[in-house]
């Protein structure tokens, strides 16, 4: 699951990253070490320009809302519930189907928040019901502290109760895509504690390496099956885990010190 996560890459940063050509540096937003859903993230996707002579699809950086909203939905109310999409079914749910097929973006982030979580709640969150109470905070990222590509999805909603010309007659929204937590040793543990993301928490945002950003990101590229092959999880050995602090937990908290390691949980774990 990937329900928080920070990012703080300005524009500058992620447009170099993901050669990005078109980008609106005015709405930089202040970097986020919090991230929740509902709000405002940045997605890079490839799409042609509105109104644009040329057809073909320029990689954008663009403002997206967190929490897709599908594009036959009646209202918007749904999308805080529809902040992740499954990589084992997102080609066939009716959320998200016509967004895989066509709508592929990456959501850029520093690394994602998980919390640990007992063998009960485990069970209830392989079976897509909610979990419990939250336990100590982790923080996960690559290990070489290189950008957490995370694979998305992204739509497009008209609020029909607004003229075309309101600033919010459309809604631009997006999706994580999740996948099986790995099993594999990280490649840098915390001192006590997991060594696994599969012991933190059995489910994880479907991180993307450099070499299938491209493939990721084509509109023409549209046949399922072939699309599915790039849900693969990446190698292994490409992720570290360290404990942060229980503040986290509160989205009004925002800051580098969510970020900052700490010599061992502040809560009890089952470690």
């Amino acid at each position: 699951m990937c329900g928080r996560y920070a990012a703080s890459r300005g524009p500058e940063d992620l447009a170099g990253t993901f050669e990005v050509e078109r980008w609106e540096p005015e709405e930089a937003p202040d970097p986020d070490y919090n991230v929740a859903p509902t709000k405002e993230v940045y997605a890079v996707l490839d799409r042609p320009l509105k109104d644009a002579a040329d057809p073909r699809p320029v990689r954008q950086l663009r403002r997206l809302t967190w929490g897709l909203v599908p594009s036959w939905a009646r209202t918007p109310e749904g999308a805080a519930r529809m902040i992740n999409a499954r990589a084992e079914t997102v080609h066939e749910k009716p959320s998200y189907r016509r967004a895989f097929a066509a709508r592929r973006c990456i959501i850029p982030a520093d690394g994602y928040y998980e919390w640990v979580t007992g063998t009960g709640e485990r069970e209830l969150e392989v079976e897509g019901r909610r979990k419990r109470q939250r336990k100590q905070p982790y923080f996960v990222l690559p290990a070489d502290g290189s950008v957490f590509a995370m694979a998305g999805l992204y739509e497009f909603w008209r609020d029909r109760t607004l003229p075309d010309d309101h600033p919010r007659s459309w809604w631009a929204t997006c999706s994580v895509i999740t996948t099986e937590a790995e099993t594999a040793p990280l490649a840098v543990p915390p001192a006590e504690g997991p060594g696994s993301l599969a012991d933190i928490h059995p489910r994880m945002p479907l991180m993307l390496t450099p070499d299938r950003w491209d493939a990721w990101l084509d509109p023409s590229r549209t046949d399922v099956e072939e699309l599915r092959t790039l849900l693969a999880p990446p190698p292994h050995g490409l992720m570290r885990a360290y404990p942060v602090s229980t503040a986290v937990s509160n989205v009004r908290n925002n800051g580098p010190e969510l970020l900052k390691e700490l010599e061992g949980p502040e809560e009890g774990t089952l470690f």
